[in-house]
């Protein structure tokens, strides 16, 4: 790849506004109205044909409106489809980024009392949506989901929970294995909820600071997992850590609240291998340097499908978990494959 793609954009980028139902009520007090953009590939106004829609998922602390941004040394994503189609290495798709972001910083894209019911405005709102504004193949199996992270995180639980609503999922670098990912880091945050004087506290110090550090935002992903996977509607902003706050001891009940998000845990289940054995393309990977060590739970995902004899791309790659977007000249090609094979 060249250091610097400098050609314009083939296609043409369009909004689309939801005013969403499933957000309503959410703990947080996030807006329920989101934009959601949407890439039209080239020729998209002159031809006859439907295509496959892609589904993007950002990973924590961004939007998909943000994936139309200029890149240094590299492609944004539409950028990428563009060069891509034009290698002849896959199809022209719509592709759809919605605005997933929340006051916490991000999004894991599932159901959650604190942060939303965001699993519902993607599937029940956003899709439909999508099919009845734009000309775009209908039905579950023209549809992928792919993201990185956070969004890597999404695609798979989707998968193994919502086969009714995809017919291929792609993650990169996604949260799973959550002892390893989410429990080691918990000795930090305890360190500096202990210093504030409180979860409420520790909230209202960030949301007073004019500038946010890295080691602030990690800590702020750290509790937006515990509104996601264990939110309790009485605490601040849904707010309830697995862990005594002042021994750090591991609360059992708690944490299996964590694990029934898990997708290691997931795909241990029937119903889940029979939701991404139905998938017409099941697509992981992650970075053997991966510094928050997801690389252990996407090893540990990949024995459990292939023990299951579940049909699915696993590739170990080396490199950590940042700028890795290079790995998509892998994945969306895959995905269009899944998405118009007969």
């Amino acid at each position: 790849m060249p250091l610097h793609n400098f050609s314009p954009l083939t296609g043409k980028r369009v909004e689309i506004t939801i005013e969403s139902k499933a957000l309503q009520n959410n703990i947080l007090g996030d807006p329920t109205t989101r934009r959601v953009a949407v890439y039209l590939p080239e020729g998209y106004d002159e031809s006859k044909e439907e295509y496959p829609v892609f589904v993007d998922l950002v990973g924590f602390t961004g939007s998909g409106l943000a994936h139309f941004n200029w890149r240094p040394f590299g492609d944004n994503i539409p950028q990428r489809l563009d060069r891509l189609v034009a290698e002849g290495k896959m199809g022209p798709v719509v592709a759809v980024f919605p605005d997933c972001f929340t006051s916490l910083g991000g999004n894991q894209y599932i159901n959650s009392a604190a942060t939303g019911n965001w699993e519902d405005f993607l599937i029940d709102e956003m899709l439909p949506a999508i099919e009845e504004r734009f000309k775009v193949r209908k039905g579950r199996e023209h549809r992928a989901v792919f993201g990185k992270s956070s969004g890597g995180y999404g695609a798979i639980v989707h998968g193994l929970r919502r086969a009714d609503a995809w017919g291929a999922v792609a993650s990169h670098s996604g949260d799973m294995g959550f002892a390893m990912c989410y429990l080691t880091a918990m000795p930090q945050l305890l360190d500096v909820i202990a210093e504030h004087g409180g979860i409420a506290e520790l909230l209202a110090h960030y949301e007073a600071k004019p500038k946010l550090s890295g080691e602030d935002l990690h800590r702020l992903m750290d509790m937006a997992m515990a509104a996601t996977y264990d939110p309790d509607p009485t605490a601040p902003k849904g707010i309830r850590l697995p862990l005594d706050l002042h021994t750090g001891e591991l609360i059992e009940e708690r944490w299996a609240n964590w694990l029934r998000h898990d997708p290691v845990e997931l795909a241990k289940q029937p119903g889940c291998q029979e939701n991404l054995r139905s998938l017409r393309g099941v697509y992981v990977d992650c970075g053997s340097k991966d510094q928050y060590a997801l690389v252990y739970g996407a090893r540990a995902l990949n024995r459990q499908l292939e023990a299951a004899g579940i049909d699915h791309h696993f590739e170990e790659f080396d490199d950590d978990h940042t700028a890795v977007d290079y790995r998509q000249d892998v994945s969306f090609p895959y995905l269009y494959d899944a998405v118009t094979s007969s």
